[in-house]
């Protein structure tokens, strides 16, 4: 697999859903740092993933959260449905391996071992 390349530094643009993962806020932000803020709107947090290759990854929530649903929402740190956004559906893959899968003493080795 690819390594990430750069964690919010790119635009998703024309990204679309492309399935979804459930995981904790709290492990988002450990693995990727602070989300953008989203939208405003539909979204409350955004966190956009480049790999080496070229691909482009979302993880975003989506109308779940207090932007959209005001007070009967959910705080962005109660949030554990999340969506996954790319150009492929290979990027459900990536992150669902990267989150679900992750070894945090043996990333960097089995990310070179992968290759």
């Amino acid at each position: 697999m690819p390594k990430i390349k750069s964690i919010n530094e790119v635009s998703p643009n024309m990204t679309s859903l492309q399935g979804y993962i459930t995981t904790t806020y709290a492990k988002l932000v450990e693995k990727y740092g602070e989300p953008l803020k989203d939208d405003g709107y539909k979204s409350d947090a955004e966190w956009i993933i480049e790999w080496e290759d070229g691909a482009i990854g979302t993880i975003y929530n989506w109308k779940n959260g207090k932007n959209y649903l005001g007070n009967r929402g959910s705080e962005v740190e109660d949030i554990t449905d999340w969506n996954i956004g790319g150009h492929k559906g290979i990027v459900v893959k990536r992150i669902r391996d990267d989150l679900l899968n992750s070894w945090p003493v043996f990333d960097e080795i089995r990310q070179e071992v992968a290759e």
